[in-house]
């Protein structure tokens, strides 16, 4: 749905780290990198949308950012590695019905305190 999101983190290399860790399940790679103050491009190679994150001093408020999966192991793999990477529970993997029927996400805080969702959309076949 975007072209691209850029915020500021507080602490560059652990949350480059987090994300390339936590995203891994989606294919999600170091599309482009300058220095810290300009910052990094995460994406899918070949991909049409991008996460860019640079250092900063400035505290920005806590953004909830949701990715797209295309199955539901995707997003288990995600939920397992973003843990791994020093991401804090904010929701285990599961269906969501609030959201509709086959809403199957899963959340956690990310370094600077974000909230980070990977939803599959899909039904359980996908």
């Amino acid at each position: 749905m975007f072209d691209h999101v850029k915020f500021g983190v507080s602490d560059y290399a652990a949350s480059k780290a987090f994300f390339l860790e936590a995203l891994a399940p989606l294919g999600v790679t170091v599309i482009s990198e300058g220095a810290p103050a300009y910052g990094v491009e995460l994406g899918v190679p070949g991909g049409k949308a991008s996460l860019c994150l640079y250092q900063t001093e400035e505290k920005p408020a806590h953004l909830h950012l949701a990715f797209a999966a295309e199955n539901r192991q995707q997003v288990e793999a995600f939920y397992r590695a973003a843990l791994e990477a020093g991401g804090k529970d904010n929701g285990a993997p599961g269906l969501r019905p609030q959201y509709h029927a086959n809403y199957y996400a899963a959340f956690v805080i990310g370094p600077d305190g974000h909230n980070i969702e990977v939803v599959c959309q899909r039904g359980a076949e996908s």
